[in-house]
């Protein structure tokens, strides 16, 4: 199974973010984990990070050929971007959502989602733990 881990905006700088609500742990760091993670669980992952929406958006659009699932954290882009919604919309594969924090207990405007609707499961507030269980789901599947 081939995954595609779509980061965004502000997740390059997660060390210089606050510790108490990111962790503290370097977008590099983080990387290291999940492909970690995807060679425990089976499967090959591509991580990607941008602070360019056009090049998220362009990203999408590069996995609709080759990726089997999607973990996608958009950051703030979740909350405002409905271009990120419409390229989310095109897949047909699994789609997993996650955010580091849980932004359903912090400030209102986090709340909201573009991606309600579109996506097979949403995990936040796990921290890096997010990403395995994201990854987990994709290669079990949906309905397993």
């Amino acid at each position: 199974m081939r995954i595609v881990v779509l980061n965004g905006v502000n997740l390059d700088a997660l060390d210089r973010r606050d510790p108490a609500i990111y962790g503290g742990m370097t977008l590099s760091e983080l990387e290291t984990q999940i492909y970690q993670w995807a060679n425990q669980i089976g499967c090959t992952v591509r991580c990607r990070q941008t602070n360019h929406e056009g090049e998220f958006v362009d990203w999408c659009h590069d996995a609709l050929d080759w990726a089997d699932g999607v973990v996608v954290n958009p950051g703030a882009w979740g909350h405002y971007s409905w271009a990120i919604h419409d390229a989310a919309e095109l897949f047909t594969v699994s789609v997993v959502e996650v955010h580091l924090s849980n932004i359903d207990e912090r400030e209102e405007w986090r709340r909201f989602s573009v991606l309600e609707g579109l996506v097979d499961a949403r995990i936040v507030g796990k921290g890096p733990e997010g990403y395995r269980e994201a990854l987990e789901f994709l290669v079990k599947g949906p309905d397993k």
